[in-house]
């Protein structure tokens, strides 16, 4: 093994980090010196496309006015000059201040300075690297999105274990996660994946909800059991409802115990509606780790980043600064999101005034861009029916889930295509 391998990891020894690590995440040092359908949709959804994870208006995708303005306006340095590994060091501080600032109760000591990533999905994948190991098992919510089971059951061998995420009530099955996370902690380590607000349902926890998960790590941690807790917080912020847990899990997680490890994977992605850009962030958090133990944990994270995608695009990183930066920005943002509620509400009236369809079960959804149905008829033969016929793309997720990006649909649009899915789909059984 490297011998900068050997000194991180001897940094680490004995720590909640270092008991995680798969053998992959060993030998990491750093050197010193959903597609296929939205592309058919694309295609031929005429009257709607509500496949991809974006926000549209009129048909493109929104932009806040600092990032068209700056496009064009950045220095060399800026926009084509290598970014350093774990990314520009003014992004990273800006980021972790805005963490703070959008959870209030987090305390800035107890987390690392975060890294840039080459988007969430890199963020997801590096933690894999240095975390799965062919056998592991990892819980993850059902549904869930796809992409999981690329990152880590195909490039890492773990195995997902689905926790049937809603039963028959409004929200979240406690109880099944609850039976889920201790039946793990028997094994000695429980790793598990929060997606808040989740992709594809849209749900994110209650307050009520938050403090059951938070109390159930609790008690496995105070049980002996290695907990590593993964948030992919893509679509953070895009909250609904005034009963949303309004802080992310991460924070209730980041200091609650030494055997627990808490990872935020998020960024401008979403919530700056800068999907292209390709750029996240990844910040670890333990009761257990101090400032050395971070700098060790980062430059794995490094070394992870520099054997894949090298770094992370630099023009993304002073884009994200200027948007930052912009006094117009708040007020887009602000603008955008009511767009989407505005949306989002739109749909729940029509479900309100639609109940007992004989083929179609809305799960829970309170958050974020999308909503699922639960289909009781084949959902890849009825999205396939919506977009010959009618022009509507949509997502099928297995046989029995149909998922709508209400994101990219116009509110004028939201009824009528609601009615088309509930007409074709009762047609159908």
């Amino acid at each position: 093994m490297n011998p900068l391998a050997n000194e991180l990891n001897k940094t680490l020894e004995g720590t909640i980090a270092e008991r995680l690590f798969s053998n992959l995440g060993r030998r990491f040092y750093f050197p010193k010196g959903i597609i296929a359908q939205s592309a058919e949709a694309k295609k031929s959804a005429t009257f709607a496309n509500g496949t991809i994870g974006m926000a549209y208006a009129k048909g493109k995708p929104l932009i806040l006015s600092a990032i068209a303005d700056n496009m064009a306006s950045l220095t060399p340095e800026e926009s084509v000059a290598y970014a350093p590994t774990a990314g520009v060091e003014k992004a990273r501080t800006v980021w972790k201040d805005l963490i703070i600032k959008k959870n209030p109760s987090l305390n800035p000591d107890t987390i690392s300075l975060p890294v840039v990533v080459a988007g969430l999905t890199s963020g997801l994948s590096c933690t894999a690297d240095l975390f799965m190991s062919k056998g592991s098992n990892l819980l993850t919510s059902e549904p869930c999105w796809e992409n999981y089971s690329l990152i880590f059951e195909v490039r890492r061998g773990t195995k997902l274990v689905s926790i049937p995420f809603f039963n028959d009530g409004p929200g979240l099955n406690i109880d099944a996660i609850g039976t889920a996370i201790r039946h793990e902690a028997k094994t000695g380590t429980v790793r598990l994946l929060f997606n808040f607000p989740n992709n594809p349902s849209g749900y994110s926890p209650t307050i009520e909800e938050e403090k059951a998960i938070v109390g159930i790590i609790r008690e496995v941690a105070e049980g002996g059991a290695d907990v590593l807790a993964i948030c992919d917080d893509a679509y953070f912020g895009l909250f609904y409802e005034d009963n949303i847990a309004s802080e992310s899990l991460f924070v209730q997680l980041a200091n609650i115990h030494e055997r627990v490890l808490s990872i935020k994977i998020d960024g401008p992605i979403k919530e700056d509606y800068v999907w292209g850009l390709r750029m996240g962030f990844l910040t670890f958090a333990s009761k257990g780790l101090n400032e050395t133990h971070y700098d060790a944990l980062i430059r794995k994270m490094m070394g992870a980043l520099r054997s894949s995608v090298s770094c992370t695009n630099t023009s993304a990183q002073y884009l994200m600064l200027k948007a930052l930066e912009d006094p117009r920005t708040p007020g887009e943002k602000d603008a955008y999101c009511a767009m989407l509620k505005r949306r989002y509400q739109k749909v729940k009236e029509f479900l309100k005034s639609n109940p007992n369809h004989p083929a179609l079960k809305p799960l829970p959804f309170n958050s974020g861009y999308f909503m699922c149905f639960e289909t009781r008829v084949d959902a890849e033969a009825l999205r396939q029916e919506l977009l010959a016929k009618h022009g509507i793309g949509l997502i099928s997720l297995g046989e029995k889930c149909l998922r709508v990006a209400f994101s990219s649909i116009d509110e004028e649009n939201i009824t009528p295509v609601y009615q088309k899915i509930y007409d074709t789909a009762a047609l159908m059984v």
